[in-house]
């Protein structure tokens, strides 16, 4: 008899189970259910840390068994958040707008509203015109579906030019890389129609919603924790078949793969497309707890960050890079917010905000050449052992 999925794969049920643990514990700590020992700006870092665990989970896709070491997920991150800031954005000038408008003696017609509306958004790039790819701003289902289907088609076309010209290797990570430097220098211009250099604000503020922000940031809390989980699950069930099987063979040796008769750029193409739909995703969750969303957080440094994130949690392992991205993030607030003591040695003293980039940069290396299998190999390593002692006994 055939096992099961989750029988066969134990280790997503733990870490489904440990997932969601975790989120019962912060909401039964956090503020809103009265014990208030984890704050609503503590629950909103954690909310954000597992939408950038998503991510990682995508970028461990596509590089760590696929081994496509893409410089340019962050940019399908990114245009998640475009599109459902948009939403935001415009929902909630809307409200003011129309409240405001109210309160004259004579109704306003649905055209002064909509340049009211533009005066508000677009103002500050000298503008009121609604641009077209604002087209669907009003309607949050059509935002959900281009949350998804404006990454995925951008993944869909970049991956077909590049993968049926055979680039492979440093080649295509400089190539995503490029990719991602052209969306932000072409986002920065202010007649980009997503307001330049000022990016999308105030989408902390749901639109029409009245309850505290304690509860908001549950709320995104668990879409978060549920995105995690949803996207562990499918990212697990996808390398655990014969699919998986594949794009383990094409990153270990894709002329033999090519060999036996595989199209290697079909299935380099379907991972590609469905990490950036995963990244977007992410991005669409994340945004909204930080609150804006500009440029400056799609620039290639961005992904090159995600991918040290997943060589520390451990390439190639679903859980490594959960752990290497909630690590990291959660170690990146505690230095660069001022929380770590500064360092004196007498001659000069470590300021850490200032050090902590050359911190993580260094520990890049030293896992690189000392532990290249990450904090996911000591997991690893623990397992063997536990196996040896059951076999000894």
């Amino acid at each position: 008899m055939q096992r099961s999925f989750i029988a066969r794969n134990p280790s997503v049920l733990i870490f489904l189970s440990l997932l969601a643990l975790f989120t019962l514990v912060v909401t039964v700590l956090s503020e809103w259910a009265g014990s208030g020992l984890i704050s609503t700006s503590f629950i909103k870092t954690l909310g954000k840390t597992l939408c950038l665990c998503l991510i990682a989970v995508a970028m461990d896709l596509i590089w760590g068994f696929a081994g496509i070491l893409s410089l340019g997920h962050f940019a399908f991150f990114g245009l998640g958040g475009y599109m459902i800031g948009m939403w935001l954005m415009y929902e909630r000038t809307r409200l003011i707008v129309v409240e405001s408008l109210s309160q004259s003696e004579i109704p306003p017609t649905e055209a002064e509203v909509v340049d009211a509306i533009g005066t508000q958004i677009f103002g500050v790039v000298g503008s009121s015109e609604f641009p077209l790819i604002w087209s669907f701003a009003d309607s949050l289902t059509l935002q959900l579906m281009l949350v998804v289907l404006v990454p995925g088609l951008l993944a869909l076309v970049f991956g077909w030019l590049a993968f049926r010209s055979r680039v492979t290797g440093v080649y295509l990570s400089i190539l995503t890389q490029a990719m991602t430097l052209a969306l932000a220098l072409y986002l920065f211009q202010n007649d980009s129609g997503l307001r330049g250099n000022n990016g999308l604000s105030g989408l902390q503020n749901l639109p029409g919603v009245t309850a505290s922000q304690d509860l908001v940031s549950l709320w995104f809390l668990w879409a978060s924790a549920f995105a995690l989980g949803a996207g562990y699950l499918l990212a697990a069930w996808v390398v655990s078949g014969k699919f998986g099987s594949v794009i383990r063979g094409i990153r270990d040796n894709e002329a033999r793969v090519r060999f036996l008769g595989y199209s290697v750029e079909a299935y380099k193409l379907a991972i590609f497309t469905l990490t950036a739909c995963i990244a977007a995703i992410a991005g669409a969750l994340y945004y909204p707890q930080a609150g804006i969303i500009n440029p400056a957080e799609i620039v290639p440094i961005a992904s090159i960050y995600l991918a040290v994130w997943v060589a520390i949690g451990g390439r190639g392992r679903l859980y490594g890079a959960v752990i290497g991205a909630a690590f990291v993030s959660l170690l990146s607030t505690w230095f660069t917010g001022g929380q770590a003591p500064d360092l004196p040695l007498g001659f000069y003293t470590v300021k850490w905000v200032d050090w902590w980039l050359v911190l993580l940069g260094l520990s890049f290396v030293a896992v690189t050449l000392f532990a290249p299998k990450g904090i996911g190999g000591l997991f690893d390593l623990i397992a063997r052992r536990a196996a040896k002692k059951e076999a000894g006994q």
